[in-house]
Parts: C-alpha cells; structure tokens; sequence
C-alpha cells in the first residue's frame, strides 16, 4: 500500500475517532529537540509529479531513534497524539549529522490524480520524534504549507 493511501485512511481514522482521549506523553522538561523545520509542496506539472516534502533537525543527547510523521488539513481540525503518530508507518529518513543530531526528512512524490483529491488550503505538519533513550517529543504544529489548486 503506498504512503499516500496511508496518509488518507490515517486523517480518514481520526475524523472518525477525533472525539476520543488523548494519550498523556511523559511530563518534565523533554531533552529531544526540533530545529530548522519546514515543509514543501510542490505541484505536479506536465509531465512532472509533483511532491511534498518535510525536514527537520531533531537533537537528543542519546540519538534519535525515530520520526513519525502526519501531513494534514487544518480546517478539518483534528487533535492528533502522540499514541495515534506513533502506531502509523509513516517516518521519515533520518541521517545523523553529529552525536547527537539527525537531518530526518519526510518525502512523497504526488501525481497529477492525487493532488486533484488533496484538500486546497493550510496543512499542518504533527510529529513525534522518539530518542534511543526512550524520550519522546510530540509536536503538534511543526510546520505549515499551502496547497494552491
């Protein structure tokens, strides 16, 4: 199943169980840390797929473990947690660029039938970066991008 039909049943399940509890994450100052994050969209044209992509530098002094990922319409107003992003597939590539530092990024590539169904307006990027020591950072807004029809 591609990462696109992925992203679609996942906002497809959180419309339907958006009213459920959130999961509580560990309280206490978190030692992960997201830096230098931004998201892009860009349209397919002619012959050429167009793509979204996510990039961010995630620190902890343990390394990072992972980097969940969720794409999404503002407007539809979700509460995505850190439990929902945690059971998805959806990571990003992350290469350490120090002991403590990874560059992860999150790429897809979108056809011209696909962006005709993604939803025009501001999408929110939610992750959850998890570090080797079992530290987790849930960020809810880590960054926006429009998408222009």
């Amino acid at each position: 199943m591609s990462k696109r039909v992925l992203i679609g049943s996942f906002v497809g399940a959180l419309v339907v169980g958006g009213a459920a509890a959130g999961f509580a994450m560990a309280s206490g100052p978190p030692k992960l840390s997201l830096e230098n994050s931004s998201a892009r969209y860009t349209a397919p044209s002619g012959d050429s797929a167009g793509s979204f992509s996510f990039t961010t530098d995630v620190s902890d002094d343990s390394g990072v473990t992972s980097l969940h990922v969720l794409p999404w319409p503002a407007d539809l107003e979700l509460d995505p947690t850190g439990k929902e992003l945690r059971d998805t597939e959806e990571t990003a590539t992350c290469r350490k660029t120090s002991d403590e530092t990874s560059r992860c990024t999150y790429a897809l590539e979108i056809t011209e039938e696909e962006a005709a169904a993604l939803e025009a307006g501001t999408w929110k990027i939610t992750v959850l970066a998890t570090a080797k020591d079992g530290d987790t950072l849930f960020v809810p807004s880590a960054a926006t991008f429009e998408i222009k029809h």
